[in-house]
């Protein structure tokens, strides 16, 4: 059955199909879930509430995205929300000495590996750590962010740049650490 179809039957309440699309992304979004609240069961309590939502608002799939996108934006909200509800998320809403980042230069020395990138960026300041993980991991831009978050493109784009640029001296710490 195509994935179309199992979403017109999901539209009208059909169960199995329900959990067919369920068993589909349960996975994909749990580890999303993961990335952001960090708690193994509260990264489930999230995933379930997203895809109760998403089921209450499926009408409102368009196929302008994937499905798996569409959900994947309500995971993000669900654990910005429970994130925003444990205070654990405090974004500074607008900066005065706005700057316009640099967003294509993401390199570092090729001897740092992945995993290492991801727990710098679990070390950086809030207010960049989510916009940083929102354009680098989650794929996001600037409006998508900004909208996300609530914040200004402009400041989406003065943390992501502020942000850049803490990871890389993190990692540049790291990797001089190594040598010494």
């Amino acid at each position: 059955m195509l994935e179309i179809d199992l979403i017109e039957k999901c539209k009208n309440n059909d169960r199995k199909s329900q959990m067919r699309l369920y068993d589909m992304y349960c996975d994909a979004m749990f580890c999303i879930a993961m990335r952001y609240v960090k708690s193994t069961d509260d990264a489930q309590d999230v995933m379930q509430e997203a895809f109760i939502k998403a089921f209450q608002k499926l009408n409102q799939f368009k196929a302008e995205v994937t499905f798996g996108a569409w959900l994947k934006r309500i995971v993000i909200n669900k654990c910005l929300d429970f994130l925003k509800s444990k205070h654990q998320l405090q974004v500074s809403i607008e900066e005065t000495n706005i700057q316009l980042a640099d967003d294509s230069d993401w390199s570092v020395d090729e001897e740092i590996d992945v995993s290492e990138v991801k727990k710098a960026i679990e070390t950086l300041p809030e207010k960049y750590k989510y916009v940083v993980m929102l354009y680098l991991i989650e794929g996001y831009d600037h409006e998508e962010i900004s909208q996300i978050l609530e914040i200004s493109n402009s400041t989406s784009r003065t943390h992501l740049l502020r942000g850049k640029q803490k990871l890389k001296s993190l990692l540049k710490e790291k990797e001089y650490g190594k040598r010494y």
